[in-house]
């Protein structure tokens, strides 16, 4: 984009010129406070403004297409990537899906989509696709072959973690996909692409998709997959914006393929807000039973909560509580708490109990003193 083309610097130059010629400074004509304004903000876009010849868009070009081609180079840190990234979410093991983030292979197919779409230009769009659309296929399916070699019954909190995507996912996504765009056109921002790739994670939720649809869960392989779809549309639109600011591709002709990425992502803001939403209400209400049944129940004056989790998915929701006892907690307790807690919020919630009882064990010779010096 040319900011030149908004007349700033011109309208600066005359207004200046025009401030001499009346015999006046400029910084005293009208305080001189628009003149100063008006140059602190050609300032402020000089650094974005470039002359971008020809050979530099050819370049761009034929690197992100180079980058963007099915090989078996791209297969292989595909594989590589999946691999680590599923077994670091089996073990639950975040350093292991850092590992995983960091050769990002999915990142670069969505850089030469994200600029073929803004040059029309179908070969770059066709190798884009084919490439993200392979690498993408070829995760979920190795990661869901682990998953049933491996035979867990239950997956940890990492992957847990990527089936409830939120609008904060979104601006992590469109931030990183900035940062990217911008790290292929200016060197000097090239070492942010490993924390950009760690940032946005685009192979751990393809990866979630494959184990939960391994174990026939399609509800929670459709949470990791929306996180995923957040991802890559996220990205794809910031890599345009990056590369229409900086030059590289006219604002009038970019203005149709924006406004049409711009729409598809706008249709993920529902689910994520509602999601969000979600998280929110969960997050409060979780709060206020934890507060309730600690601070104004007697029942759990005797017991020590240790755990706390909620199933919205049930009618009504289930709360389930893992607490520590010396005595057991009986049916008639539980039903107790179920009314007051829906008299304290105002909706009926079914609680479960998981009780760990406590034993106190003490040394003989030590019992025997202390009751003997009762």
């Amino acid at each position: 984009m040319n900011f030149n083309q908004f007349g700033l610097r011109r309208w600066v130059k005359q207004l200046t010129r025009l401030a001499h010629q009346v015999g006046r400074p400029p910084q005293l004509w009208l305080g001189g406070g628009l003149i100063r304004a008006a140059a602190r903000l050609e300032s402020i876009r000089a650094p974005l403004r470039r002359t971008v010849v020809a050979d530099d868009l050819t370049r761009l070009r034929q690197d992100l297409l180079e980058e963007s081609r099915l090989s078996w180079h791209y297969l292989v840190l595909v594989v590589g990537s999946c691999v680590i990234a599923t077994l670091g979410l089996l073990s639950n093991s975040a350093a292991v899906i850092i590992g995983a983030m960091l050769i990002a292979p999915l990142m670069l197919p969505i850089r030469g989509a994200a600029f073929g779409i803004l040059e029309a230009d179908r070969v770059l769009i066709r190798a884009s696709m084919s490439s993200l659309g392979v690498g993408s296929l070829l995760a979920v399916s190795i990661s869901a072959l682990i998953g049933l070699l491996t035979g867990l019954a239950q997956f940890g909190s990492e992957v847990m973690a990527r089936t409830q995507p939120t609008l904060l996912d979104l601006g992590i996504a469109v931030t990183a996909g900035a940062l990217a765009g911008i790290a292929k056109i200016e060197p000097k921002v090239a070492g942010t692409v490993a924390g950009t790739a760690i940032a946005v994670a685009l192979m751990p939720p393809i990866c979630v998709v494959g184990l939960w649809l391994g174990q026939g869960n399609f509800s929670l392989s459709l949470g990791a997959m929306l996180l995923y779809m957040t991802n890559l549309f996220g990205i794809t639109l910031a890599c345009m914006v990056a590369f229409v600011l900086f030059g590289y591709s006219m604002a009038r002709s970019a203005r149709r393929p924006l406004s049409i990425t711009l729409m598809f992502t706008a249709l993920l803001v529902l689910p994520l807000g509602a999601s969000t939403l979600r998280l929110l209400q969960q997050n409060q209400l979780e709060a206020s039973v934890r507060n309730a049944l600690l601070d104004r129940t007697l029942t759990f004056q005797r017991v020590s909560l240790v755990d706390m989790s909620t199933n919205w998915l049930t009618t009504p929701p289930e709360i389930a509580l893992t607490v520590r006892a010396s005595e057991p907690v009986t049916p008639k307790q539980v039903q107790l708490l179920e009314q007051f807690v829906e008299r304290e919020l105002g909706r009926p919630y079914k609680l479960m109990f998981l009780v760990s009882r406590v034993d106190e064990v003490m040394n003989d010779v030590l019992q025997e003193k202390a009751s003997g010096g009762q």
